[in-house]
């Protein structure tokens, strides 16, 4: 089977309802990036840092998949697919996908605050006091801006293993995520799914869809079932 690697980030979770953070006001949920996503903000406030992770996971309790995510989930049907992506929720995995590398952390995880290596799952709330088994507070598994991003090494040697890769609902304005487009191969058929311009120098090498995840899969998915042939 070919290798179709996928790359999604917050514009597919966008139409199941979860909001995302750039939009052109540097505010996330009505926060500062720096006070909810950085060390920093966890050291100023851990209180409110964990009040704005418990509203998200509640938030995605309440949300499903979209068509989107069910599309991609079938291509594993005709392809061999690596999803990596940029979203923390666990839309991916509910609508049936099975390799999935989460590059920013997984909201229904968290870690002790003093090792990373200590993770559990973490469906409701987290509050101050909840310990890890090192008698450390608990924290979301949270990639924060200014954090070593663990899984992208991983996410690298995917990207340069692809035959097709494909890009759902980012702006590329994120690294190192975005850098993994000059990680794949001379010959790897590279898709962009994305309604507005991202500032991104595909040159002439893309082929860009300038659609929403949901349309845009809807229009690409037989024409990728054909690739597979």
């Amino acid at each position: 089977m070919k290798k179709l690697t996928i790359l999604t980030g917050a514009g597919i979770s966008a139409e199941s309802g979860i909001k995302t953070f750039r939009d052109g006001d540097g505010l996330w949920e009505n926060h500062s990036i720096p006070d909810v996503a950085s060390p920093e903000g966890w050291r100023k406030d851990r209180e409110l840092v964990l009040e704005f992770y418990n509203q998200r996971r509640r938030q995605i309790h309440e949300v499903e998949p979209n068509n989107a995510h069910k599309l991609i989930a079938d291509l594993e049907k005709y392809f061999d697919v690596q999803i990596i992506t940029q979203n923390i929720d666990d839309l991916h995995e509910r609508a049936g996908s099975k390799n999935i590398i989460h590059l920013h952390g997984e909201l229904l995880k968290s870690c002790s605050c003093n090792n990373k290596s200590l993770i559990y799952d973490q469906k409701e709330d987290i509050n101050i006091g909840d310990k890890a088994e090192d008698g450390a507070q608990l924290r979301p598994l949270i990639v924060w801006f200014g954090e070593e991003v663990p899984l992208m090494k991983e996410a690298t040697e995917k990207a340069k293993e692809a035959d097709i890769f494909l890009v759902i609902g980012t702006s590329l304005q994120v690294y190192p995520a975005a850098g993994l487009l000059h990680d794949i191969k001379d010959d790897c058929l590279l898709i962009v799914i994305n309604p507005n311009e991202t500032g991104f120098g595909y040159g002439q090498r893309a082929v860009v869809m300038k659609e929403t995840a949901t349309k845009g899969m809807k229009l690409l998915f037989d024409k990728l079932v054909n690739l597979a042939e």
